[in-house]
């Protein structure tokens, strides 16, 4: 089996696909699409909507070798012409892989999701670290006290009581 179409299996797996035309057009409208994949055998209408998609989520459409049944079938349907990805890590792995296949029209998109991926494992791993700190209620490090002052030396004299502010005084007839 082929490793794009595996990918595409455990992304449904975990339910970060979206399949056919109206799933698609609402996960890119919702900004939750991160790529969306066609079918090489797809009709040219489907196409095009699915370019009009990606236009309106600002997502990368990318062509898949893969006929309409093979794409049915990795996800689940007798045929598939478009989905749309949902988890950056999948989306950019499978971007990769069909980059290596075709670099002339998938590497800048590869590239561009390879970025976003590391960007979000990195927000992920912060995200975890500070909920790791919140359990543990890791508070600074502890510090002595100031040494205090003695008696004779200048931090130790009480300075005389000054009020703030204005100060008026009535005089006693």
């Amino acid at each position: 089996m082929d490793s794009v179409l595996h990918l595409l299996g455990i992304a449904r797996k975990a339910g970060r696909v979206e399949v056919g035309e109206e799933p698609v057009g609402a996960a890119a409208r919702a900004h939750q699409a991160k790529l969306i994949l066609t079918a090489a055998d797809g009709a040219d209408n489907s196409l095009r909507r699915a370019s009009h998609f990606a236009e309106a989520g600002k997502v990368p459409v990318l062509p898949t070798p893969y006929t309409k049944g093979e794409l049915g079938g990795t996800v689940g349907r007798s045929a598939c012409t478009m989905l749309a990805l949902t988890d950056i890590g999948l989306a950019s792995a499978i971007a990769e892989k069909l980059a290596a296949a075709d670099p002339d029209r998938c590497a800048v998109a590869a590239e561009e999701l390879k970025v976003a991926a590391g960007k979000a494992l990195q927000r992920q791993k912060e995200r975890r670290a500070h909920e790791k700190n919140l359990q543990k209620k890791k508070q600074k490090p502890w510090a002595p006290p100031p040494p205090k002052a003695e008696k004779g030396s200048p931090k130790a004299q009480k300075k005389p009581f000054a009020p703030k502010g204005k100060l008026t005084i009535k005089k006693q007839p």
